[in-house]
């Protein structure tokens, strides 16, 4: 099992030496990615319930920083040369797939194939509002964005759909990964279990609960849609536990995401090691 780190670029490891220090230790302790997190602003005192906690609403408040993902991501991929990078989630409806093509193209490029793009509906809907995309359009925008995006990084570039459209437009470079940079579906529910299983190269219910019947539920649609099942990468969230790790991985589980285990830069490589050796050299 793959071992990753959420919540990457928020808190001290937002800022640039924060940045280096955890990149910098996820390397040396063999962790294999780093997730980052999106909001492009957070209204004061939203109503909109967020769904990862009992209060309904984020940790760390409304003026917390959140670096944007794929500018941190950049960063990163410059220095370092093995550890994955990852958003974990971009909320891809509120993004122009067009200009979302060439960005996460050029990262891969530069990162030497190593960006994933893990991708979600969103919840705030007040953030919508802020910016400009309507809220009950998103299900449909992240779908059809998911398809013009891949439809970029082919050499057809041409894409006819609801919300965007072109014709062989000519979109360089193109990833390097073959077939195009993955793309995870986040989310906790059964209609994001049967997305991932549809058009997915992954799935990552963040929240452990209920996986075994999300799984399923991503398989079969999968199978109904004429894929792999087997071919759907599954990452899931939890805490650094070996023996919640196993469960997850007889499960079919290909990788754990925790949050990491310091916050302080100046600790992040103590504790990484640490988790390395409890965790990471006892299930990778």
């Amino acid at each position: 099992m793959k071992i990753g780190i959420m919540f990457s670029n928020v808190v001290l490891f937002g800022t640039r030496d924060g940045a280096r220090a955890l990149a910098e230790a996820a390397e040396e302790s063999g962790i294999e990615s780093l997730w980052t997190v999106e909001h492009v602003v957070v209204p004061e005192g939203y109503d909109s319930p967020y769904p990862y906690s009992r209060s309904g609403k984020m940790p760390g408040g409304e003026t917390s920083p959140i670096p944007d993902p794929l500018a941190w991501i950049a960063y990163v991929a410059a220095l370092t040369q093995t550890v994955r990078l990852a958003t974990g989630v971009l909320i891809l409806p509120q993004r122009n797939p067009v200009i979302l093509a060439k960005e996460c193209a050029t990262i891969d490029v530069l990162s030497g194939g190593r960006l994933t793009l893990g991708v979600g509906i969103g919840w705030l809907a007040e953030e919508f509002d802020a910016i400009g995309v309507p809220f009950d359009e998103r299900v449909d925008r992240t779908e059809e964005h998911v398809s013009a995006l891949r439809a970029l990084w082919s050499q057809d570039e041409t894409f006819d759909g609801k919300f965007t459209s072109f014709s062989q437009a000519r979109s360089n470079p193109k990833p390097v990964q073959e077939g195009g940079v993955p793309i995870v579906v986040g989310g906790h529910t059964k209609a994001a279990a049967r997305r991932a299983g549809r058009i997915g190269d992954g799935f990552f219910p963040a929240r452990p609960d209920n996986l075994e019947e999300l799984i399923a539920e991503c398989r079969a649609a999968a199978q109904e849609a004429g894929r792999d099942p087997d071919a759907i990468e599954i990452t899931s969230g939890g805490l650094p536990d070996l023996d919640f790790a196993k469960r997850l991985e007889d499960l079919g589980v290909h990788r754990l995401v925790v949050p990491p285990p310091s916050f302080d830069p100046n600790d992040i490589k103590r504790a990484l090691g640490e988790l390395s050796g409890n965790l990471v050299a006892k299930v990778g």
